[in-house]
């Protein structure tokens, strides 16, 4: 049986693509919800949930208020707002200041997760340009999460990745195949 009950992942510049690819050959029967937090300008429509959809078998949805999450499928955070995982272990969005820069933010994101899931929680930064993340990925280490960091070398934009490795709290640090072989490996157990 497997041991976690949730993944959020953190991505900004480069990560489209990178979503796309992982999530390709996920199922509907993956085991846990998946919750990410990708930068986004506040003006843009976000099509996220629209385009991961075309491109796995899981369903997608963008978060809006109270959302009940269901093993098997994604949720994305919209433009302009943070995403917050509640005791209910719900989603929801709220409109508050930027946090490091950034509305949604994957702090905000991360560190609420690690409060709800615990050691149940499984955290992963991929491509980036700044250090969003880093902080999230040390609460959820000290809550006795899994942490996952992109190899910096094979990412795309590395500094996100590289902020969160030398926070000392990332267990693994993945090349975009690994995290892919790791996610697979997850819906089989």
């Amino acid at each position: 049986m497997n041991k976690y009950g949730a993944i959020v992942i953190g991505v900004s510049a480069g990560g489209l693509d990178i979503l796309i690819d992982i999530f390709k050959n996920l199922k509907e029967d993956f085991p846990m919800p998946i919750m990410i937090v990708q930068h986004l300008h506040s003006s843009s429509k976000s099509e996220l949930a629209e385009i991961i959809g075309r491109n796995t078998g899981m369903k997608v949805q963008e978060v809006n208020e109270n959302t009940a999450l269901e093993s098997g499928k994604i949720y994305t955070a919209p433009p302009d707002y943070h995403i917050i995982a509640e005791r209910d272990r719900t989603i929801s969005i709220y409109y508050d200041e930027k946090v490091n820069y950034s509305r949604p933010s994957i702090d905000v994101l991360f560190e609420s997760a690690a409060y709800v899931w615990g050691q149940e929680l499984i955290g992963i930064i991929l491509s980036g340009s700044n250090n969003d993340g880093s902080k999230g990925i040390e609460i959820i280490k000290k809550y006795g999460g899994l942490t996952i960091a992109e190899n910096p070398k094979t990412s795309e934009y590395s500094l996100m990745p590289k902020f969160a490795i030398e926070t000392g709290y990332i267990d693994k640090i993945l090349t975009k195949e690994e995290i892919k072989e790791f996610l697979d490996n997850l819906s089989t157990k």
